[in-house]
Parts: structure tokens; sequence; C-alpha cells
């Protein structure tokens, strides 16, 4: 959280030489907390989680299969199974863990921005703020991913027999829909919570300072 940019100091401790100065600060800021919000390299953190996130579940899918239909005298199998859920659990608890936190960065995140964005208003910064091409990258790519998560969750349920696969597979399907479906939830929340926040703040009137209260970010 250290290398977020700080908050703006409280009104008594302000001490730019001009208006100017201050927007200029206040552009830089807005411009690096959106970059944190939206940004291609947070889109690209929040994919790459996301492939944690699957590729964990399908070790264990792995294992479930293995415990599911090896029997007791396939030991290799077994033992590969195992291996697969060790490893799967491995990869599965730092995705979720990740994924919470980037969940309360962004939050941070957001009130850092209000706090920035309640100081002044200026045209160019304001209009940077809505990011409204990576506002709906992150809108269609959400609810795409939440669309495939529920497809491949009923999909899964619907058409698996216990030839085809099993409870085991049953499982997996399920999860691995699951995982997407919470993933893009995240996003689509991300997204729509940024846009109605920065149409809230872009559209105060220019006069309105820090003192007169914050918005709070959703």
């Amino acid at each position: 959280m250290s290398n977020l940019p700080p908050p703006p100091p409280p009104a008594e401790l302000q001490s730019w030489p001009d208006r100017e100065a201050r927007l200029a600060d206040r552009a830089l800021a807005l411009d690096e907390l959106g970059r944190r919000l939206l940004g291609a390299g947070r889109l690209t953190l929040f994919l790459v989680w996301l492939v944690l996130l699957e590729f964990g579940w399908g070790l264990i899918g792995i294992g479930m299969s293995a415990f599911g239909g090896g029997g007791l005298a396939d030991l290799p199998t077994l033992l590969v199974g195992l291996f697969c859920a060790i490893a799967g659990i491995g990869a599965l608890v730092p995705a979720v863990w990740l994924t919470v936190r980037s969940v309360l960065r962004d939050r941070l995140v957001r009130e850092r921005l209000v706090q920035w964005a309640v100081l002044d208003a200026e045209p160019a910064a304001d209009a940077r703020l809505r990011a409204p091409v990576l506002s709906a990258c992150w809108l269609l790519l959400s609810f795409a991913l939440c669309a495939t998560g529920l497809w491949i969750s009923f999909a899964v349920a619907a058409h698996t027999t216990r030839d085809t696969g099993g409870y085991p597979l049953v499982v997996y399907g399920m999860g691995a829909g699951l995982g997407l479906w919470i993933t893009g939830l995240t996003g689509l929340a991300k997204a729509v919570a940024h846009y109605r926040l920065a149409i809230r703040l872009t559209g105060r009137p220019a006069a309105r300072s820090a003192s007169s209260g914050l918005p709070r970010p959703e």
C-alpha cells in the first residue's frame, strides 16, 4: 500500500503556490490512481490470478479423479492424484488470497482517488478519470467470465454421467465454473463502481472543495 500516491494534505497544511500547481499534482495523482485501478497492468494481474486459480483447481480435479476412480489397487494413480491435489492447493490458496487482497486494495485506491478528486475540478484530468475504454474492457471481459462460468457449471452437471466422469468431474466442472463466475463478478463490480464514482466526481460543481465532504466510494 505504501507505493500509492499519498493523500493530499489537510486544508490547513496545504501550501501549493497557486492553483496551477495544485491542479498539476491532482492530475498526476488521479492518473496514477486510475492506472492502479483499471490500467493494463492491473488487468493483466487480474487474469494471471484467474489462471492461477483455475490451474490450482484443475490439479485438485485430477486428484479427485484419481481417488474417485483409481481404486486402492492402483497405487501409482493414487500417488499421482495426491501429489496433484497438494500442488493444486498450493496454487489455489495464493490465488484466492491475492484476489481478496486486490479487492481490499481497490477500496483504498478509490478512497484516495476521491480525496484527490474533490480538491478541485479540471476538465482534462476529469475526462481521463472516467477511462471509458478501460472501463468497457473490464466490463466486457468480466461479463464474458461470468457467462462462461455459469455455462460450464450447468453444462458439466447436466451432461456428466457415471461413465463419462461421474461425481469427481461434476465437482471439478462446477468448481471451475464458480471460480470464473466469482472472478467475473469482482471485475464487474470494479468497472461499475469506478464508472459511478467517476460520474459523481466529474459531475459535481467546479467550485466544490474538499471541505464540502467526500463522496463515499462504493
